[in-house]
């Protein structure tokens, strides 16, 4: 199964802007996901698993889906589900390569902290952070992406405040 990754708009099943239960609508093909929150640091969540690919939509104060985070299986663990980003399965091909065409679409790409790159105005969000045995470049980062974020397009606004 592949899940395309569409920022600003759509990560997976889940749309941004969905009221909650149209998510959980999307998200139930692969089991009913785990109801976290309000709590007084953020609204509502939902974690589920896709397939061995872990996600978690977040929720504003009104309900409506305004991020979604997938991350890989886990160190050992197998998933017929690519996460796809303009052909490219993030959790597999390599981060360089990513990059390289999120740059080649004209996209800003703020590797400022190289692990944890983000793509303002679209909004995406990448972390390559785990203490996992994991394939690693000259720099010990690892060689992929652990987990991804599609958001609305000003999600990362707050990273390049002044």
């Amino acid at each position: 199964m592949d899940l395309f990754l569409a920022p600003p708009t759509a990560a997976g099943p889940v749309h941004l802007g969905s009221p909650y239960e149209e998510a959980l609508t999307a998200l139930r093909p692969w089991g009913e996901p785990r109801v976290i929150g309000p709590t007084s640091r953020r609204a509502r969540r939902l974690m589920g698993d896709l397939d061995g690919v872990g996600c978690t939509v977040f929720f504003d104060a009104e309900d409506h889906t305004t991020a979604v985070e997938l991350w890989w299986p886990g160190e050992g663990r197998q998933s017929a589900t690519r996460v796809l980003l303009d052909g490219h399965d993030v959790f597999t091909a390599p981060a360089d390569t990513v990059l390289a065409d999120l740059r080649e679409r004209g996209w800003t790409v703020d590797a400022e902290d190289l692990e944890n790159v983000v793509v303002p105005g679209v909004s995406l969000g990448f972390t390559r952070q785990t203490s996992q045995e994991v394939p690693r470049d000259g720099q010990g980062l690892p060689v992929s992406f652990t987990s991804v974020l599609v958001a609305g397009t000003n999600y990362y606004d707050f990273r390049h405040a002044q």
